[in-house]
């Protein structure tokens, strides 16, 4: 009876357990499931529907916030999170761009510029500095030779990298995918402006960057942190010590032994020590590079105001030296050490190689230290850095910087403080799962709040890709919207600063960048951009509109859909009454020759077609708009369009 009482009470106890957990792990998912509180903050399905992809995509195509709705908003943000739907016009787009499947080895020994390509002809024994070509003669020689090397420019690589952006932003149908690649590029920003890093930026964004965007945070820090981008770009790939056994085991050094022998004969002596400890001071900081210590902990990680001192930084640095990179260019004296290296002896030695990632055993600091309050024994090699990422990527400063961050691309510039602490719950809870964090803010009710919607300032690069999106443009020569996120102040991988582009309205917005943006918007529209293809008619099922105040009010809808556009109609109709309007449209869409896909002056630009077109716009000089419109001037549409992109209202999102 006993017995039978006792297995009564372990069955319900089970059953209880059971239920305990399940309820637990239901009230989990719960907390993870897709809930919009649009509704209580008074918006509508389709008001909801354009706010996320002003939020989430580079902006709404024609007909997309229909679509959305009609999917369901929760839905379609489930499908962009998952990041996999099919994305055949970007394939069909990229065909011929061959470096961006590259592998590091093989982009740095295809990617050459003019010294490294005249270093490989003398070596071949073309010595044509000392021939008698002339002009014609000695370039025909490198492109020969460059031909059946298989060489390019660099000038090439980085077209290819421009061009691959534009075209994923433009069409790509995973358009989260897309803005938390570039978002989180910019976090972990490295620049072309650096030489030594320029060749790696494709595969850093490719395998490091774009596998992560929605994943866990201390995998991307991982990632970005290995990867030789980032090493070349903040020197960690140069920050060595000698402070460990392998490498005193390797040093024929004679002051070592000089010092080493009067320590030994002289036991007693201070002098002697005081030698001993200054030599193995001086062992432990030669070499050491503090750069990614400090924007590692400063700029990825657990920000200006987290709690690290200036020693910390000195430790990082220390327990990240030997983090390098594998030789990759062919038969240099580096490539050439390494491989008679053998790589099995290497690991034997603690030497780790992880793809283009090397960690150099005899260059690797093993004395002891203390980070953020955190003990490190020194013995640990290769562990000692990847404890110190994990560290990093799960501090509480962390969690609120991150979150910070990601609230401020995409609720507002200045978040809430409650906000950000509920987001970094999440991190915290979830271990620095991004989807998650995603999740909490977009469920949170500050995303769907008034003072959030169309907030945001878009970027340069975001009016631009938002112009092609709004209005279903063909672009032929991506190169050439790079051209122009230039001139609006976004020279796209360019930044030198390791901040990245700062995401605030005050940076973008100013008198000459507004200026800047109306001339864009009226360039574009009116189809003066080289290999940019625009439709408008299409836009309205191929109805002409009676009026400029019909074109307006018409296109208004199309590009700003689910807004109030009547405040900001009537301003723009405004400056479309103003008599010289044509003349500033002329002045502002042709006066500068274009810049072809390859970054060269274009060959074919008419100059005289310009001319004739500033001499019809003089001739028309006194005429307001609407009358050129009802008079037939078949580019008034095209105008209207241009005015509307290049509006205050069209810069937010």
């Amino acid at each position: 009876m006993k017995l039978k009482r006792f297995l009564i009470c372990n069955i319900i106890g089970v059953v209880l357990l059971a239920t305990s957990a399940f309820v637990q792990l239901n009230s989990s998912n719960n907390k993870f499931r897709l809930k919009f509180p649009y509704k209580k903050m008074g918006l509508t399905e389709k008001q909801a529907a354009a706010h996320l992809l002003n939020r989430f995509s580079f902006g709404a195509k024609p007909g997309e916030v229909d679509a959305v709705v009609n999917m369901g908003i929760e839905k379609w943000f489930q499908q962009q999170l998952d990041m996999n739907l099919p994305d055949d016009e970007v394939k069909k787009r990229l065909t011929g761009y061959d470096a961006l499947d590259m592998s590091n080895e093989t982009a740095v020994n295809t990617f050459l510029n003019q010294g490294q390509i005249l270093k490989l002809l003398r070596e071949s024994g073309k010595n044509i500095a000392d021939s008698n070509f002339n002009k014609a003669e000695y370039k025909e020689v490198i492109k020969d030779f460059m031909q059946k090397n298989n060489l390019k420019l660099p000038q090439e690589y980085q077209r290819q990298l421009i061009n691959q952006k534009i075209i994923r932003a433009a069409y790509s149908n995973n358009q989260l995918e897309e803005v938390m690649t570039d978002f989180w590029f910019n976090h972990f920003n490295v620049s072309l402006t650096k030489s030594q890093c320029a060749p790696y930026i494709i595969s850093y964004e490719r395998d490091a960057i774009r596998p992560n965007v929605v994943g866990r945070f201390e995998n991307l820090l991982l990632a970005t942190a290995q990867h030789p981008a980032m090493l070349e770009y903040l020197d960690n790939s140069s920050s060595v010590s000698d402070d460990n056994e392998l490498s005193r085991k390797q040093q024929n050094n004679a002051l070592a032994k000089n010092v080493q022998k009067k320590a030994d004969d002289m036991m007693n002596d201070s002098k002697a020590n005081q030698l001993v400890k200054q030599f193995l001071q001086a062992r432990k900081t030669q070499g050491l590079n503090e750069n990614y210590a400090r924007e590692i902990m400063e700029l990825h990680t657990l920000g200006v105001d987290g709690g690290y001192t200036q020693k910390d930084v000195t430790e990082v640095a220390r327990a990240l030296t030997g983090w390098s990179i594998v030789p990759l260019m062919k038969d240099s004296p580096a490539r050439k050490t390494f491989d008679a290296g053998k790589i099995q002896n290497m690991e034997k030695q603690g030497f780790v190689v992880d793809g283009d990632f090397l960690f150099r055993a005899n260059k690797h600091d093993e004395s002891p230290k203390t980070i953020l309050g955190n003990n490190f024994s020194g013995n640990g090699g290769y562990r000692e850095g990847l404890e110190v990422i994990n560290l990093l990527s799960k501090h509480p400063s962390t969690a609120r910087f991150i979150c910070k961050k990601l609230a401020a691309r995409f609720v507002c510039d200045t978040p809430s403080t409650t906000l950000i602490n509920e987001m970094a719950e999440v991190f915290l809870k979830s271990k620095g799962n991004i989807k998650q964090v995603l999740i909490a803010m977009v469920n949170n009710k500050a995303f769907w709040s008034a003072d959030a919607l169309r907030e945001k300032i878009k970027s340069p690069f975001e009016l631009a890709i938002s112009s092609i999106r709004a209005t279903n443009a063909d672009v032929q020569q991506p190169f050439q919207i790079f051209n122009w996120c230039t001139r609006m102040g976004q020279k796209v991988y360019y930044y030198q600063a390791p901040t990245g582009f700062p995401d605030r309205a005050s940076y973008w917005i100013n008198t000459g960048s507004l200026l800047n943006r109306m001339n864009f918007g009226l360039a574009f529209a009116t189809q003066k951009i080289p290999g940019v293809l625009v439709n408008l008619p299409a836009l309205n099922n191929n109805h002409e509109p009676e009026s400029a105040e019909a074109a307006l009010n018409i296109y208004s809808n199309i590009l700003l859909p689910e807004r109030n556009n009547e405040e900001n109609n009537k301003r723009l109709m405004n400056l479309m009454a103003d008599a010289n309007v044509e003349q500033k449209i002329v002045s502002a869409a042709g006066k500068s020759a274009p810049i072809t896909d390859s970054g060269d002056m274009a060959a074919n630009y008419n100059a005289r077609q310009e001319q004739k077109i500033e001499k019809a716009a003089l001739s028309r000089k006194n005429r307001p708009f609407d009358v050129m419109y009802a008079q037939g001037n078949n580019n008034a549409v095209s105008q209207v369009v241009g005015i509307i992109i290049g509006s205050p209202e069209f810069q937010r999102k």
